[in-house]
């Protein structure tokens, strides 16, 4: 006999929020749950036993590059920027100030 699905009744979708599309099947150990519209899959353990679960990959969490000493080398990102300021910019509102 193969595994016997069934459709929840009133059930909604966390992917694509439809209600009515998520059928549930089991085996020995694991009971699943579906989408039929999404394809949208998890699963939970029968005993209620946590599963191993891998951090998500972050900046934070990632490895960094080290030097001889042991120091943390940052990456770098920054680009100096050159900000050269108008001269004419003073004198031109000095001379609007002079002609009202």
């Amino acid at each position: 006999m193969g595994i016997v699905k069934r459709f929840v009744a009133g059930a909604v979708c966390p992917r694509c929020a439809q209600m009515d599309t998520i059928r549930v099947y089991r085996n020995q150990i694991r009971e699943y749950r579906e989408c039929v519209r999404c394809d949208y899959r998890d699963g939970q353990n029968l005993d209620g036993s946590p599963e191993a679960v891998s951090e998500l990959q972050t900046r934070v969490n990632q490895p960094s590059a080290t030097n001889a000493s042991g120091a943390k080398i940052a990456p770098v990102t920054v680009q100096p920027v050159k900000f050269d300021p108008n001269p004419n910019s003073n004198s031109n509102s000095n001379s609007n100030d002079e002609d009202k």
